[in-house]
């Protein structure tokens, strides 16, 4: 299946249904626990906030159903995302992401930290991309200096900032968790 046919098949979903394309093949999204919507929503709210004060009007947060593409066969949709210059309000795709955001489920961690990884910075626009781990309170954020070239890693904790440029923000990460009780995140049942 194209990219182009699964936006197409999309249209056919019963609400509420999620899917990625993965290499042709388009596979389901897990129901979200409450406590992953909460760190998302506090993530798009921080990123939001980041992107008024540093008067960057013309990038804006995403959540939740705006698509990437990595390939014809393959549309991933990050849980945050960060697009910067123009788009089409009624579109499904952000065609330049500046910065993609995970966050972390059991169902999740091994595609997360490794095939995303790979796919995300595939597109040359994308600068960041933040894995954030809710048992650990902690984000990875892998970072490339400019497009096409090398990342770095740094792992920072809710005692950190992160700084991303060439946006010229700085994300308070406490923030990310900031609404979450302290016993939320466990990943056991």
């Amino acid at each position: 299946m194209t990219a182009d046919e699964f936006l197409t098949w999309s249209a056919s979903w019963v609400e509420g249904e999620r899917y990625e394309l993965v290499d042709g093949f388009p596979v389901r999204l897990q129901a979200e626990r409450i406590a992953h919507a909460m760190v998302k929503l506090s993530i798009a709210i921080e990123i939001r906030r980041a992107l008024r004060a540093a008067e960057r009007s013309i990038c804006h947060a995403f959540i939740d159903g705006v698509s990437v593409r990595i390939a014809e066969d393959t549309l991933r949709e990050p849980d945050v995302l960060v697009h910067c210059g123009p788009f089409d309000p009624n579109g499904k795709i952000a065609d330049n992401p500046v910065v993609l955001v995970e966050v972390v489920s059991p169902s999740s961690v091994t595609a997360d930290r490794e095939r995303k990884l790979i796919d995300y910075f595939a597109i040359p626009s994308v600068r960041h991309y933040l894995v954030v781990l809710i048992p650990d309170r902690r984000v990875i954020h892998y970072e490339r200096a400019i497009e096409g070239g090398d990342f770095q890693v740094r792992i920072a904790g809710t005692a950190d900032e992160l700084s991303l440029d060439p946006l010229g923000i700085r994300l308070a990460v406490a923030e990310f968790f900031a609404d979450l009780p302290e016993d939320a995140g466990s990943w056991e049942t």
